[in-house]
């Protein structure tokens, strides 16, 4: 034990050890000593702005549990990776420098990505190296990098050739202002204020019955009027035909179900497409497809009047015409959910496009049982997954209309249109400035590539096999697969955690991880989640370091259980510095009488008091231990905080100083106390070490 300064001055500190680990190569992993492997799929985070407080309180809590396990005994596989993959790397181009790839060429566009993308994850690395992540920088992958898109596709072979995966002309939900298809798992809900509109459609003898809608620029896109069975109002006219306003075009009146009496008039138009419940309508019904909306948001021709404006001009001309021939029977405000891309909070579409889909709606039930074989901490967030799953309506679409992307590694025989796949030797593939190694089986040697990029997803759900070398030459994945850990936040249990337990089972039939952890977010003291894409007024990592240390973030990190959201606190920081300079203090003091201290073997005879403090830690060792083991580091961190304020710093150490100062060198009293601070202070500072090390 060193002679320590009497101020502790947590930068100096911490940079001594920060280097002292990377010398002694001290969380490097060996698969190969023959010890336990404790194994972490660790969450890359998206190359898409600066990281933030929420960061520090999400990536502080697994490396809780690296340093627990490796300090008892394992060998741990904690690499490390970056997200540089895909839309919101793209759109943080597009935002940061003020260029577009139709502006500047996909090429320059991609460029920029690659240079802004290599600086943000050497600032990413800085970060976890300083706030002390115990990670093993051996280990450390991009979502973008050779092994990555060679896993991806290897992954799209693979699920093609298994028929998991298809292409199909089916309405997707599409983004409007990103210009491509979206999953599900994509969409989010937008509370907004809006208007209802109702208006008259004819039906025979020159009457009309009254339909709102809150799309009446959907009109031109209407095929059929909607009532209930039940609705004894309107069951009448089911089998005749209404007339549209404006449009003037004749569809049909159906009965369904699904359409509600009780909202807005009881009577629904059916538009190709306003949301789901027209989608099932238009497939149950075998009705036409009148798609007025493109993929870049203009109305079509087949709007009429309506053609070359974009949704919010269209809705806001046609309420316009509808005024002035009279054709308003009621406006009202109401308050709306509608759904929006969660990259940009555009409202979606619902646009026939062809995509690539992977096949999830016939494996639900597998996809449970799989979900129910891990374990989840905190248990009750295996319910969101399970709620995920059982009402899942679509299929994974997996093809996005952008640019930097994983492409699919595929052509289509430009003759016959067949589809040709890369050989998996030729891994990875560039299909547009690369030919398949023969011709197609017509005889045909011309061929087009596939032009949208894969979902950065389908790369994303592959993480434990990209850390895990899955497809690399020696034993690595087969040690550390299934993982150990998988830690992550809770709002992607939808996206992150289902992909990754679907590629699972569809590769391997078994779970990627024996255990998952929940984070919750770090909040801005507004409440409000903190993003690097939505700037919150919330204090900047490395300035919080700079004012209090690593220690005292990691302390707040550890301040909630997992699952739990965490407002940033910095009443809560500055109480971990109290605590880590408490500490420093305490071994300052405690050094004075067991500096050179070599403890017996045998345990020498001992005061009562002294007994025991040391009785309590031996309890204290054991509760931490099991709380550390079940994912619980806030009853370990109050367990150890309790015991060291009130039994050793407040009462113990004032108890045993005349014993300290005032007992000859060798008497029972003195080595009685030597013999219990020693060992309280070790021990104290080892079950903190996971957490403040």
């Amino acid at each position: 034990m060193e002679n320590l300064p009497k101020r502790y001055d947590p930068a100096k500190r911490e940079k001594k050890w920060r280097q002292y680990w990377e010398e002694q190569q001290v969380y490097r992993c060996n698969l190969d000593d023959g010890t336990p492997v404790y194994s972490i799929d660790t969450p890359p985070p998206t190359v898409s702005g600066d990281l933030h407080m929420g960061h520090c309180y999400s990536y502080s809590q697994p490396d809780f549990y690296a340093r627990f396990h490796r300090m008892n005994g394992c060998n741990v596989f904690y690499p490390m990776g970056f997200d540089d993959n895909g839309l919101p790397t793209e759109r943080l181009v597009e935002n940061r420098l003020g260029i577009t790839p139709d502006g500047v060429g996909t090429e320059t566009f991609i460029r920029e990505i690659v240079k802004i993308s290599r600086e943000l994850e050497e600032n990413y690395e800085q970060l976890w190296k300083m706030l002390g992540l115990s990670v093993d920088w051996e280990h450390v992958y991009t979502t973008i990098s050779f092994e990555s898109r060679k896993a991806a596709q290897y992954s799209f072979i693979d699920l093609y050739r298994k028929d998991r995966i298809y292409r199909s002309s089916s309405p997707s939900i599409w983004c409007p202002a990103c210009r491509t298809a979206i999953a599900s798992a994509e969409v989010a809900d937008l509370n907004r204020e809006t208007t209802m509109i109702t208006i008259p459609f004819r039906i025979n003898n020159n009457e009309s019955i009254p339909i709102a809608t809150t799309r009446p620029e959907l009109l031109p896109a209407c095929v059929a009027v909607f009532v209930n069975p039940d609705d004894s109002g309107y069951r009448n006219l089911i089998g005749t035909t209404a007339i549209t306003p404006l449009f003037n075009k004749q569809v049909p009146i159906l009965g369904d179900e699904k359409a509600d009496p009780e909202k807005g008039t009881g009577i629904v138009m059916c538009c190709t497409f306003g949301d789901t419940t027209d989608i099932k309508w238009w497939r149950e019904h075998d009705l036409p497809l009148v798609g007025v909306i493109g993929a870049d948001g203009i109305l079509n021709a087949q709007a009429g009047f309506l053609a070359g404006l974009d949704i919010g001009s269209a809705r806001r001309k046609i309420i316009e015409e509808l005024r002035n021939q009279n054709l308003v029977m009621d406006e009202t405000a109401v308050f709306q959910t509608v759904s929006v891309h969660e990259r940009c909070d555009t409202p979606v579409e619902y646009v026939e496009t062809k995509q690539w889909f992977v096949r999830v709606m016939d494996s639900k039930e597998e996809l449970l049982e799989a979900g129910r074989k891990i374990h989840w901490y905190p248990g009750y967030m295996l319910s969101r997954y399970e709620d995920w799953v059982n009402n899942l309506e679509w299929d994974w679409c997996i093809s996005r209309q952008r640019y930097h992307g994983v492409p699919f590694p595929l052509w289509y025989c430009s003759d016959c249109g067949s589809i040709i796949l890369a050989e998996n030797s030729e891994l990875p593939v560039n299909p547009g400035i690369q030919s398949p190694t023969k011709p197609c089986e017509c005889g045909n040697d011309n061929f087009v590539h596939e032009s949208a990029v894969m979902d950065t997803w389908m790369t994303s759900s592959m993480t434990p096999q990209i850390a895990g070398k899955w497809l690399d030459p020696g034993d690595t994945f087969n040690r550390v697969f299934p993982m150990s850990l998988r830690p992550q936040a809770h709002d992607i249990i939808r996206t992150w955690t289902f992909y990754t337990i679907l590629k699972s089972l569809y590769h391997f039939g078994e779970i990627p991880w024996t255990d998952i952890g929940i984070s919750g977010h770090g909040l801005s003291p507004e409440g409000h989640k903190v993003s690097k894409s939505r700037a919150v007024n919330v204090s900047d990592p490395l300035a919080v370091m700079e004012k209090y240390s690593a220690d005292a973030i990691r302390y707040w990190a550890a301040s909630s259980r997992l699952g739990e959201d965490s407002m940033i606190n910095e009443d809560k920081i500055a109480a971990g510095q109290k605590l880590v300079t408490k500490l420093w203090n305490v071994a300052r003091f405690s050094s004075s009488f067991i500096l050179d201290y070599e403890p017996p073997v045998a345990v020498p005879s001992l005061l009562p008091t002294d007994r025991w403090v040391l009785s309590e830690l031996q309890q204290l060792t054991r509760d931490v231990s099991d709380s550390y083991r079940k994912y619980d580091h806030l009853t370990s961190k109050n367990r150890i905080e309790g015991y060291f304020w009130n039994a050793i710093a407040d009462n113990y150490l004032e108890m045993v100083k005349s014993r300290l100062y005032d007992q000859p060198g060798g008497s029972i009293e003195k080595e009685s106390a030597r013999y219990t601070l020693y060992h309280v202070l070790k021990t104290v500072t080892r079950l903190l070490a996971p957490m403040m090390p």
